[in-house]
């Protein structure tokens, strides 16, 4: 289905005689555990199958996965550097956690190899979304 998905992305971006999109491919929600895993019928653990998930997407032709920060130094060992990252799960030091299992601050997931950092309720739950998106840009630039 992946392999599918890129040669058909390929196909028609070549008709209409534009850039091919990004294809991501989704490993392990952000907010499962290990038991959940199992409630569903998978025997791997979390990092496991984070790990054979990315290694499918990126033989499929996909241009990378999106994952937890606890995979990105695991996936970016097996997959190099050429492979896209996007983790969700993003919490700056100063945020709840919320429902997201296996998180990581912003700093610690670029300094891990991630790509793109999805940071969702810090920022948009916020009183001041902007105040928050600034603070989390401060925090990054005061580990750097």
């Amino acid at each position: 289905m992946m392999g599918r998905a890129a040669a058909v992305a390929a196909e028609e971006a070549g008709k209409r005689n534009i850039p091919r999109p990004l294809l991501l491919g989704v490993t392990v929600l952000t907010s499962l555990r290990g038991e959940q895993l199992q409630e569903i019928g998978m025997a791997a653990d979390v990092p496991e199958q984070v790990r054979r998930l990315a290694g499918l997407a990126r033989r499929a032709g996909l241009d990378g996965v999106v994952c937890s920060p606890q995979e990105i130094g695991t996936i970016r060992r097996d997959a190099g550097p050429g492979f896209l990252i996007v983790t969700p799960g993003i919490r700056p030091a100063w945020a709840a956690a919320n429902d997201q299992k296996r998180i990581m601050t912003p700093w610690e997931a670029m300094d891990q190899g991630a790509d793109y950092l999805v940071i969702g309720r810090p920022v948009t739950a916020s009183p001041s979304p902007r105040d928050s998106f600034v603070r989390i840009v401060e925090e990054i630039k005061g580990r750097s």
